[in-house]
């Protein structure tokens, strides 16, 4: 079980290329339906309606608010900018 969010970033000539923001998760859950969400985010969700993932297309034009917003509609923990900073490395 995947208790705790966590970041990962796909780099690409030293800048991220994608990212993907894991949610708290059981070991079986898999992707039933995703829906885009704006910033460039698509929200990956289980067949019982809870969301396991956001994909994040264009991980340099991200914003922090663009990002909770999400995270508020969907009824999660905000993040600080430190928690995105591997987004914004140069």
């Amino acid at each position: 079980m995947l208790r705790e969010p966590y970041l990962q970033v796909t780099f690409r000539h030293a800048r991220p290329l994608a990212a993907y923001y894991y949610l708290p998760r059981e070991p079986d859950d898999e992707c039933a339906r995703s829906r885009r969400a704006d910033s460039g985010m698509v929200i990956d969700f289980v067949a019982d309606g809870r969301a396991i993932g956001i994909e994040i297309t264009a991980p340099a034009e991200l914003s922090l608010e663009a990002f909770n917003r999400v995270l508020k509609d969907l009824g999660l923990p905000l993040v600080t900018g430190e928690d995105l900073a591997p987004l914004h490395v140069a």
